[in-house]
């Protein structure tokens, strides 16, 4: 009987740690992702309970890291859309850790083997998608529609709160609230 791959929280992991990913991955600052993996990498080996409350932190530690040979692509598409969890022995087949991660690899495998093979399809998935670097300009500004400036200019000039006829009065000064007394005063 296989184990079935939870792709709720697989689909969770991997948008998690995609904000991660992308949080770092400015042309600025090039070294920032692998420098903050390799402080992930530090933290999880000497404490890989951590992933039980940061599960994302093991996909980004690895981010990059894993290879998925274009033979076992096909095995790993099947494996996610039928939601089921590889054996140990395809699984270790199916990926390609760089050796620098091997000590990691092995300490998250004796902590969670589940959690090692979840972190690969969130890195499969991750893999497919293609993440790319996002400059600090566009990643700040998102994409916007002329259509909804012109509503959000429109909607500006219908606000109750505007109102033409201040042009008479001192600027920065408002009486309106002149008349307001509280208890004791």
């Amino acid at each position: 009987m296989t184990t079935k791959l939870n792709m709720t929280r697989v689909h969770a992991l991997q948008t998690d740690a995609l904000e991660n990913i992308h949080s770092y991955m400015d042309p600025e600052t090039p070294n920032a992702l692998e420098q903050f993996t390799a402080k992930i990498k530090t933290i999880l080996l000497a404490e890989p309970k951590l992933l039980e409350s940061l599960p994302e932190y093991l996909p980004i530690a690895l981010y990059g890291r894993v290879k998925f040979s274009a033979a076992n692509t096909t095995q790993w598409q099947q494996w996610i859309s039928k939601a089921s969890v590889p054996s140990w022995d395809e699984f270790k087949t199916s990926v390609a850790f760089s050796n620098p991660d091997l000590e990691l690899v092995k300490a998250v495998r004796s902590y969670s083997e589940a959690a090692l093979i979840e972190a690969c399809a969130v890195l499969f998935l991750l893999e497919n998608d293609k993440v790319k670097p996002t400059s600090r300009s566009s990643a700040a500004e998102p994409e916007h529609d002329d259509d909804d400036d012109a509503d959000a200019e429109h909607n500006y000039d219908n606000d109750d709160y505007t109102n033409d006829d201040d042009e008479d009065e001192e600027d920065g000064y408002n009486d309106q609230y002149d008349d307001i007394r509280f208890k004791g005063e």
